[in-house]
């Protein structure tokens, strides 16, 4: 491999300079800088991070692991995450952990084998067994989509028996008595404090708790929608709104009426949660549950690199931070009867 040593000998240089080069290239002249880099760009030569992390004695990297990748909603708060990071001069490594908690302790695994700076986290395990390995390890980490439990770390989430209310609120209003609540398991907690949303809603209105039929999926992806659809044709007689526990979800509903022949919103209205792009983009725009994704990632970065400073620089314990942002309804054609 092409070492610092090849690229200072080849560019008349010294060590120091190659390394000024990289990492505070404002002290090193512009012609030198230039003849550096082209011999670094010819020779292929690549920093070492684990050398680099030696000698700073702190990683820059960050990881971030998720439930699912292929949900739009957690690409936009890896977005927000990555940009705060850029700005406290850290790098990120998005992580999925598909739902699965041994995925997720196998991630978490590598992480402190890499010694990672922190961990952005959204728990698959509801035991809370990963996190309990990073505290083992010292590697700070904040609760992203999830309210920590207790006061040992920091947390961003959004509040989601709010979000459920809007939704049902909605459909109350516009004289719905019959509802479909379709969503994942009830140890996931988002599912479950939507649905204990929407219940209090129904509550409001003097509608009993009976007015709310639960179709239950494994997994909250577009195809466990598809079948959720599917058995929600099968109800007799048919809810006429449904309120599913996030857009992916929505979508695959959506899918199944419209093979069905049932006209979303006449026979049946349709809300979503999360406020994903392709929400606004369907067949029949989605109204949704807005959260603020990306600016979940954003301040869950920026609690997390400020626990991390703390720590590097000696500073005294740091003090743990839960936050929680509201939600928004968006409303859209799905849930607007016409005429």
């Amino acid at each position: 491999m092409i070492g610092i040593k090849d690229v200072a000998r080849e560019a008349g240089v010294s060590v120091g300079t190659v390394s000024n080069v990289i990492n505070r290239p404002d002290l090193v002249s512009e012609a030198t800088r230039v003849r550096v880099q082209s011999v670094i760009s010819r020779l292929g030569y690549v920093r070492s991070e684990s050398a680099r992390q030696l000698r700073a004695g702190a990683s820059r990297i960050v990881a971030l692991l998720v439930l699912d990748m292929g949900n739009p909603f957690f690409v936009d708060v890896a977005s927000g995450a990555e940009r705060a990071a850029r700005q406290a001069g850290l790098r990120v490594m998005v992580c999925n952990s598909a739902q699965d908690a041994g995925e997720e302790a196998d991630y978490v695994a590598l992480f402190t084998e890499l010694r990672v700076r922190g961990v952005l986290v959204t728990p698959a395990d509801p035991a809370g067994r990963s996190l309990a390995a990073l505290r083992r390890q010292n590697i700070p980490y904040v609760l992203v989509d999830r309210v920590a439990a207790d006061a040992d770390a920091c947390s961003v989430s959004v509040d989601d028996v709010t979000g459920g209310r809007l939704a049902a609120q909605h459909l109350i209003d516009a004289g719905h008595r019959s509802f479909v609540y379709v969503g994942g398991q009830a140890a996931v907690p988002q599912v479950r404090d939507r649905r204990a949303g929407a219940l209090a809603a129904l509550a409001g209105a003097g509608l009993p708790a009976g007015a709310l039929i639960d179709v239950t999926t494994n997994r909250l992806d577009v195809a466990a929608g598809r079948d959720a659809g599917a058995r929600l044709l099968g109800l007799a007689p048919r809810p006429t709104a449904v309120f599913c526990a996030n857009d992916l979800l929505t979508l695959g509903v959506l899918q199944s009426l419209f093979d069905a022949g049932v006209k979303v919103p006449d026979q049946v209205a349709i809300v979503g949660y999360d406020d994903i792009e392709f929400a606004a983009a369907a067949a029949v725009p989605l109204t949704s549950v807005r959260q603020p994704a990306a600016e979940m990632g954003r301040i869950a970065m920026e609690l997390l690199a400020a626990e991390t400073s703390a720590a590097a620089e000696g500073g005294g314990p740091h003090e743990h931070r839960q936050i929680v942002l509201q939600p928004e309804l968006v409303v859209r054609s799905s849930s607007l009867r016409r005429g």
